[in-house]
């Protein structure tokens, strides 16, 4: 592959920085057993590192409300004095947390221009706090701001892509980015996931609203669903589904909740389960949009398990066709 496009890899410090409190299942260590599966699988020098750079509040508010922005502003400001504030029962925020959501954006953004200029053939983003669940003017669910959905709505103001598709195979619905596109038909939302699950959205029925109508896809799986089952809805509808869309560029929320060692969910996804996913959607992206895939690091709490899917799904990557 001399010569070819890389696979980007951002990352930054600052995401080690956003504390999220003692027993909390989205924790600094969550990354720092990606890096060391990274190292161990021999990957490091496979990947085009960058490091994330903190956006503007102004690039957030595309999609999230300025009041949302300040409100998350808030918090982190009164953690300076206090340590730690809830957002609610489940995000918690401390005095870097801001400055590493804003990165999360960053990284988010910067793999998406390296990949629409073809510097880079694809990308992974190992980012902290998450972003799938942030709806327009709340946190939820970990997530302060909306990576994957703030990276498509970039992709097609900044660098022209007219249609993208975002694919979500977190155990645990995306809420936030089906919300926010519902009613745009130039972004087509696919998401796999277990149900019934929390948050509770993301029934087959949901399939947008309005103009978008159709352009949001869900494919609930059941606990106990494995492999087989979760290879299936990705090769059989999910992957014709944007094939049939056409897209400029493909947007991966890259959970690995879904995994058999995962505390967090019920699902029996094994780390070469996610390999043969990885290849398949690899594949895709190459068929319908020249390979432009980004992929967002969502879920997935149990720290080998973690390390070792992105492992695999990171060698795919890097195997892709050039």
């Amino acid at each position: 592959m001399s010569g070819a496009a890389p696979t980007g890899f951002v990352t930054a410090p600052v995401f080690l920085e956003h504390d999220t409190g003692p027993g909390h299942p989205e924790r600094p260590e969550r990354l720092q057993a990606v890096f060391q599966a990274l190292g161990a699988a021999g990957l490091v020098d496979d990947l085009a590192p960058a490091e994330a750079q903190p956006v503007k509040a102004d690039a957030v508010t595309t999609l999230h409300t300025p009041a949302h922005v300040e409100a998350v502003r808030a918090a982190v400001n009164q953690a300076r004095k206090v340590g730690r504030v809830a957002l609610d029962a489940d995000t918690q925020v401390s005095e870097r947390s801001l400055v590493a959501a804003l990165s999360a954006v960053g990284a988010a953004l910067a793999a998406g221009s390296a990949v629409a200029k073809g510097k880079w053939q694809n990308a992974f983003c190992a980012v902290r706090p998450p972003g799938h669940h942030a709806e327009a003017d709340r946190a939820m669910g970990f997530c302060l701001f909306n990576n994957a959905a703030l990276l498509a709505r970039d992709l097609q103001t900044t660098h022209g892509i007219e249609r993208v598709a975002v694919i979500d195979w977190d155990v645990h619905h995306g809420n936030g980015t089906q919300h926010l596109f519902e009613e745009d038909p130039s972004v087509l939302y696919v998401s796999i996931h277990q149900a019934p699950h929390w948050p509770g959205t993301g029934a087959a029925s949901e399939r947008g609203r309005g103009d978008g109508e159709g352009a949001t896809l869900n494919l609930p799986l059941a606990a106990g669903t494995g492999d087989a089952e979760w290879r299936a809805a990705l090769e059989d509808h999910a992957l014709p589904a944007i094939e049939a869309f056409a897209p400029g560029a493909i947007v991966l929320s890259a959970g690995f909740d879904a995994h058999e060692r995962d505390p967090l969910s019920g699902t029996r996804v094994t780390t070469d389960g996610y390999r043969e996913m990885t290849r398949a959607l690899v594949a895709c992206a190459a068929s319908v949009c020249g390979g432009k895939l980004v992929s967002l690091l969502e879920g997935g709490y149990e720290l080998d398990a973690l390390g070792e899917s992105v492992a695999a799904h990171c060698a795919e990557l890097v195997a892709a066709p050039r």
